[in-house]
């Protein structure tokens, strides 16, 4: 059970890039809504990596006790064993906050969607878009009339390499075609964003590229209808010398706005992009979103209202993600 204290008890199963991200959110001023109860990762490294950085937080030696001792179980893990965290979650009774896909697998993934549902598991997916200032700011102006009617949208992510630096040690898994790719990794953002601004998603033509033999995607092209709304999607790698950039952008009546490198809303005036004001890096914006997150999972946590992304919205941008990625098995080597 969860010992008590201040702030609902999280506990972390995976401590590589997101699962320290959280950690230190959790660790933040702006998080006193949660604590972290401790971490558990099966790389030695991983762990004595955590014992240097933050030696009061309690390390475990399995995920069984871990799970045991929080209110609510943060899968960080490789995607591979997300089900079987996620699983244990749900047969102890716990809250589940998991980064996305819920499984490697879509036909296990809805199956799980089906059994927590039926459980009435208290659930969400980590899209930080679902509390990003800069989406708060996109809405404002679809709202306020600064857009008008939507007329179209346009997706496009672009990295210089793939897996980016700061994911090297994890291209075992992030550069194959099982768990990894632009298009899970990054792509499925921006899907997620679009199914929470325009409506759910329907899938057109797509293709893919997989020129490097064992590798995962270098190019993905589709056409999506989000409701009537027409949205093209693009995605390359090689093509440009950012480590990574991005944007969703929204065409509509009265002018067009977009939301780009994950954090900065803009709006098109006389022909140049304008920044919204206060628009920060995601360098900047991160700690704040998370924060943010950490909030709405205290409240999924306590049964309340919470505005994450839920498992049926995940599981839809699953659906549409490996939809777009099978689009290219005739390219497969």
């Amino acid at each position: 059970m969860d010992r008590g204290g201040d702030g609902i008890g999280i506990g972390i199963i995976g401590y590589g890039i997101m699962g320290e991200r959280l950690l230190r959110a959790a660790l933040g001023p702006g998080a006193s809504s949660v604590r972290v109860c401790g971490v558990w990762d099966p790389s030695p490294a991983a762990m004595a990596r955590l014992a240097e950085s933050f030696p009061e937080i309690a390390r475990f030696d399995g995920v069984a006790p871990l799970i045991e001792t929080c209110a609510c179980v943060y899968v960080a893990a490789p995607p591979a064993s997300h089900l079987d965290h996620a699983r244990a979650a749900l047969a102890a009774g716990k809250a589940l906050f998991c980064e996305k896909p819920l499984a490697v697998d879509v036909g296990q993934a809805r199956a799980f969607v089906r059994d927590a549902d039926a459980a009435g598991m208290r659930a969400a997916v980590n899209f930080p878009f679902a509390s990003s200032p800069a989406v708060d700011q996109l809405e404002a102006w679809m709202a306020d009339g600064t857009v008008g009617r939507l007329r179209e949208a346009d997706i496009e992510v672009g990295f210089a390499a793939w897996p980016r630096p700061w994911q090297e040690d994890a291209a075992a898994w992030l550069d194959r075609r099982l768990q990894g790719g632009f298009t899970r990794e990054v792509l499925s953002h921006f899907l997620f964003l679009a199914g929470r601004l325009l409506g759910p998603a329907t899938l057109g033509p797509a293709s893919v590229r997989y020129p490097v033999d064992g590798a995962s995607e270098r190019a993905v092209a589709a056409e999506l209808a989000c409701g009537t709304l027409p949205v093209r999607v693009n995605g390359r790698v090689g093509e440009t010398e950012k480590a990574d950039t991005n944007a969703l952008t929204l065409h509509g009546e009265n002018g067009t706005i977009r939301l780009r490198d994950w954090s900065i809303a803009e709006r098109l005036v006389d022909g140049a992009w304008r920044e919204a004001e206060g628009a920060l890096p995601q360098e900047e914006a991160r700690p704040i979103t998370l924060a943010r997150q950490l909030e709405k999972v205290s409240a999924m946590t306590r049964g309340a209202p919470h505005g994450l992304a839920s498992l049926a919205e995940a599981l839809a941008v699953q659906e549409l993600v490996e939809a777009i990625l099978a689009s290219g098995d005739e390219a497969r080597g």
